[in-house]
């Protein structure tokens, strides 16, 4: 498959994938393939998504390149195939049967394309009682008992944000499984269809905790266990102006030294004194509001103790090891995460800002050879 004249910008270089646009998951799986290097096409409705941000501002459409094609016009479908025809990979995230109705399913791509790699991202997945439901990152987390592990034992289940349903367990697993059938269309000429659902992803994250309940070593409840804030030297605690501190010194000579620290070494020398852990946390909790969290930071900086600053979005860029390591970079104006992870022979960049809704049309038409594609003005 022909590549597009654009220079190498990752290990990904040279893949064209093709994105149906929607919201959550897709896009961010989209934008993560698009990091490393792939010719990414996002293909825009008139209109734009139903939740969609200002497309300026909208992270998630950076490094790639959009079309704008109505899918229920009597040609869009058909262009839509004619990108398929010359992808990689495809990525859509409607409901079941959606694809299928509009004409640009797994059936319609595969046979133009026998190699195409067609991810399908969902929630509830592509079959099974909840499949044509509709839902959000906190429905499919709730249903997986991922959700319920989550928070203080006292209050309801916290919701951490959209992060660990729609990004950890659906765009990264989405991810992952384009890029294997990937390797195997490329090993076979076999394409085939990645069903990723949020609930499988969701649900995989905690095998760790399975395995740990399992053996009896989990209890099944919130703020009862080593990970989920039971344990009195992994947490979170507030300091004097409003603050919080980090605190996870699990190991026997990290504990050590965060409790020489803090000041509760004599009182607590043993960490795994369950019976006292109540007295622990009390006394954890008091010396922390003694001080500032910059003054806490300074106690602790450049120690083993395993304690950080809670830092604000908007904080964190300016953190010395962050900004010496470029985890953030300002790209159009915006400061923004960095791609990830890193490469040594193929390094990756922010090489463009969110793609405008058709602004890429022509440029997309001529470096792929799609037939029937028309400039599109942009304002």
């Amino acid at each position: 498959m022909a590549k597009g004249p654009r220079p190498e910008h990752g290990p990904l270089t040279g893949v064209r994938v093709v994105e149906l646009a929607g919201i959550g998951p897709g896009p961010f799986a989209a934008m993560l393939l698009a990091d490393l290097g792939a010719d990414v096409v996002r293909v825009d409705r008139p209109g734009g998504a139903g939740l969609g941000i200002d497309p300026a501002y909208d992270l998630t459409n950076r490094n790639k390149r959009s079309v704008l094609l109505d899918l229920k016009s009597d040609e869009g479908p058909a262009r839509v195939l004619d990108l398929a025809e010359r992808a990689d990979i495809l990525i859509e995230g409607y409901r079941p049967g959606v694809a299928e109705r509009l004409g640009v399913g797994p059936e319609a791509c595969l046979a133009r394309n026998p190699q195409l790699v067609y991810g399908r991202m969902t929630g509830w997945g592509q079959d099974g009682p909840l499949a044509e439901r509709a839902g959000h990152d906190i429905a499919y987390l709730a249903l997986t008992g991922t959700l319920s592990m989550i928070g203080r034992p006292d209050e309801p289940p916290t919701v951490p944000a959209n992060l660990v349903g729609d990004y950890a367990g659906g765009s990264l697993y989405l991810v992952v499984g384009v890029l294997a059938a990937l390797q195997h269309a490329r090993a076979h000429g076999e394409g085939q269809v990645v069903d990723a659902a949020i609930v499988d992803g969701a649900a995989h994250l905690a095998s760790m905790i399975h395995g740990m309940l399992a053996a009896g070593s989990w209890q099944d409840r919130r703020g009862a266990n080593l990970l989920d804030g039971g344990c009195p030297f992994y947490g979170t605690y507030a300091t004097s102006d409003g603050g919080h501190m980090a605190v996870g010194p699990l190991e026997g000579r990290f504990y050590a030294e965060f409790a020489g620290l803090l000041g509760i070494a004599d009182e607590f020398p043993d960490r795994w004194d369950l019976a006292r852990w109540d007295e622990l946390r009390a006394a954890v909790t008091e010396r922390f509001l003694t001080r500032t969290r910059a003054e806490w930071t300074e106690v602790f900086s450049g120690t083993d103790a395993c304690v950080a600053p809670v830092l604000s979005l908007t904080e964190a860029p300016h953190h010395p090891h962050l900004a010496a390591r470029s985890t953030f970079v300002e790209h159009s104006g915006i400061t923004q995460p960095a791609p990830a992870p890193r490469f040594s022979a193929t390094p990756v960049s922010v090489r463009g800002g969110p793609a405008r809704p058709g602004a890429d049309t022509a440029a997309v038409a001529a470096d792929w050879d799609v037939p029937g594609f028309g400039p599109t003005s942009h304002d």
